[in-house]
């Protein structure tokens, strides 16, 4: 690899000083390398870290100077380019980034040696529809989830699987994750650990109103089908939210349909830590 684009979280990086380092390294050791240092607004949220039309056309690998939410907003943003990340933890946990300030030279020499892997990770898509119609889609890496908000109040809602009726809920939500979500919000709420490059989607209800529900866990291929129901509460107010990042308000009778992606993520990965490692280190 030659060519680099570097994405930086200006929270952690404030006067870049730390990306500027990084673009010296790799220009003195023969590569090219731009960086985005201005923050992009739009969206559900007030800030973005970049703009994928910024990134040339020909770069070979993206560097994200963050935490975990910089390189998941990072991996929605570029998904399109199908251009690799390196994640360089310079936030709190980390979790998926592969090199922090101290492993980084040696995770970029990787790089430019061509001495690496590629984690490729799966994603889902998620479509609302409204009267038969779809009114709003959008992909995500970790986690689509449908949530209460507003008052305290369970939301009811029902799952279909392939068709198939699974269960009735009353919850105070529901998290359908990926094997790469599996150690984010479904794993506070009780779910299971998944090997991070597994093909699968779980189903996690967060604060069932009974005593007996679990994750379940179905198929890459399969298809989840959420239906809001209901339940005569007219305060009570509901959204499906896409990495915890997107959100869309959704009402009594909407359909979420999750499926998996076409699009995936890839992830450079020079770091020889396992997946039992990471857990041992970073849980």
């Amino acid at each position: 690899m030659k060519k680099f684009y570097i994405i930086t979280n200006k929270a952690k990086d404030a006067d870049y000083s730390f990306t500027k380092e990084i673009e010296q390294y790799l220009q003195k050791n023969g590569a090219v390398c731009l960086s985005s240092n201005q923050e992009q607004t739009g969206g559900d949220t007030d800030y973005r870290y970049t703009d994928a039309r910024q990134i040339p056309t020909d770069t070979e690998c993206i560097i994200v100077l963050g935490g975990d939410g910089t390189l998941i907003q990072a991996a929605r943003d570029v998904n399109k380019t199908n251009i690799p990340l390196l994640g360089v933890n310079i936030g709190t946990l980390g979790y998926l980034t592969d090199a922090d300030r101290s492993t980084v030279y040696e995770a970029l020499n990787c790089c430019m040696q061509d001495t690496y892997e590629i984690d490729t990770r799966m994603m889902l898509s998620g479509t609302i529809y409204r009267d038969g119609e779809p009114v709003f889609e959008n992909t995500a890496l970790n986690d689509i989830v449908i949530s209460r908000c507003g008052t305290l109040r369970v939301i009811d809602f029902d799952v279909h699987v392939n068709g198939e009726y699974l269960n009735s809920y009353s919850a105070d939500g529901v998290i359908v994750s990926t094997a790469t979500g599996s150690t984010a919000y479904s794993l506070s709420a009780g779910g299971p650990i998944i090997q991070p490059n597994a093909q699968m989607m779980m189903i996690t209800p967060i604060c069932p109103h009974t005593l007996n529900q679990r994750s379940i866990i179905f198929g890459a291929e399969d298809e989840i089908v959420i239906e809001m129901s209901d339940n005569k509460r007219l305060a009570e107010e509901r959204i499906a939210t896409f990495d915890g990042e997107i959100s869309r308000k959704v009402i009594t009778g909407d359909r979420i349909v999750v499926r998996r992606s076409e699009k995936v993520s890839q992830f450079i990965k020079t770091n020889k830590l396992s997946f039992l490692q990471r857990i041992r280190n970073k849980m």
